[in-house]
């Protein structure tokens, strides 16, 4: 009969103990080795990116910024009163003169004004006659009671005379003779007083003319103030240029102070720039721009600078120095470029996608013997509108790609095709 071996479990089980092991290290050893390979390297068709080389030499340091031409000088047309809009005569594009129409407004109350000023005006006028009149009317009886008076002054001293005479030949009494002198000389004073009465007339009439042609000039004047402003409800365009915008209607109730045209050179225009403001440090007064109407380019030259930033821009002036493309016209839109300076002898090359001045960033250094893109550090300096300094990590000849990247950021490194 067969004995039961006591040792057969046991080998059994350590079987099984050695197999599992092996399959673990096996497992752990596929494990390590996969995880010491390299991520695969991401390709990128070369088509598709950017790719510039080093240079040395010269660089044009630029900014560049939006803008549209405007006039140099813009009338603007205000109304001088309140009224209301009755017609419009012309419409906005048209050319105007000085004494163009332009449009008609209505007031009733300040022809209701003026008409009641040319009135009083008149009256006063009026007055004014009336009152001269009556002075030199007064005048010359003033004058006839001055003249009776020297009259009877002479009379009543030929009398007195008489009597002196008569009295020293004894034929008449003293008394006769005292009266007489009395007489004469109380004509004497009165024709005095009646005579400076007349002088100072003279000095009374004067002034009293005066102070009626003073209000009548008030009055005058007045009168001109109100045909003025109802003449001003014919509003004239005041200058010769093309109407560049209406921006009220018929019917519409104006208030005075309100714009009631627009009226520009349009032979006389500038360009009107958007700079960044962390662009716009550099600009000076006098420095050359370039001014693209995408119909031609214009030479130009900034004539002034905002002192202050809107919505993270500056406005810049430029005076236009050639000759205008045609279709240029008011309110074009433009592209501008400001040469800030020429950089002699230094390293460049294209502007990357998120190149900013005086900053270290990331780029990939192209092998051509490779076909690969390796990922380096780049200290970047100055920089113009499609350029930029390198002060360190290339050198001339390197190709870099310019594109954006940002999609293997976290690669070191990429497969060009």
């Amino acid at each position: 009969m067969d004995v039961p071996r006591k040792t057969a479990g046991r080998r059994k089980a350590l079987y099984w103990i050695l197999s599992a092991s092996a399959v673990l290290a096996v497992i752990f050893a596929i494990s390590r080795g996969i995880a010491s390979l390299e991520p695969a390297v991401p390709v990128v068709e070369r088509s598709s990116v950017l790719i510039d080389t080093v240079k040395r030499g010269e660089m044009l340091r630029q900014v560049r910024g939006l803008g549209a031409l405007v006039p140099e000088e813009i009338l603007w047309v205000p109304s001088t009163t309140d009224g209301r809009v009755e017609s419009i005569k012309v419409r906005a594009g048209a050319r105007v003169h000085k004494k163009t129409l332009l449009m008609v407004l209505s007031n009733p109350q300040l022809e209701n004004d003026a008409l009641d000023a040319q009135y009083q005006l008149k009256a006063a006028e009026a007055g004014s006659t009336d009152l001269r009149v009556r002075l030199q009317s007064t005048k010359l009886e003033q004058q006839a009671s001055t003249a009776q008076l020297k009259s009877d002054y002479a009379l009543a001293q030929i009398e007195a005379e008489k009597q002196d005479s008569l009295v020293k030949l004894g034929l008449a009494a003293e008394i006769n003779s005292r009266i007489s002198r009395t007489k004469a000389d109380e004509y004497a004073n009165r024709y005095s007083i009646e005579k400076q009465r007349l002088d100072i007339n003279d000095d009374s009439i004067r002034a009293q003319l005066a102070a009626q042609a003073v209000q009548v000039d008030k009055l005058r004047a007045l009168y001109r103030l109100r045909r003025s402003q109802v003449e001003a409800l014919k509003v004239r365009a005041g200058t010769e240029g093309v109407l560049a915008q209406v921006p009220v209607e018929v019917g519409q109730r104006l208030a005075a102070g309100t714009i009631l045209a627009k009226i520009s050179q349009p032979s006389r225009l500038k360009a009107e720039l958007k700079i960044p403001e962390t662009q716009a440090k550099d600009i000076q007064i006098g420095q050359a721009a370039t001014i693209d109407t995408h119909n031609g380019v214009i030479p130009g030259r900034v004539i002034r600078m905002d002192p202050g930033a809107v919505n993270g821009t500056v406005t810049i002036d430029v005076q236009l120095e050639g000759a205008l493309p045609s279709g240029a016209r008011p309110d074009l839109s433009v592209d501008g470029s400001i040469e800030l300076e020429r950089l002699r002898d230094i390293l460049y090359v294209g502007r990357p996608v998120f190149g900013q001045p005086n900053s270290v960033v990331s780029l990939f250094k192209v092998d051509a013997v490779n076909n690969t893109a390796t990922r380096i550090q780049v200290k970047l300096g100055r920089v113009s509108v499609n350029t930029i300094e390198i002060v360190d990590g290339l050198k001339v000849g390197d190709q870099v790609i310019l594109s954006d990247m940002a999609q293997h950021d976290a690669h070191p490194r990429v497969r060009l095709n």
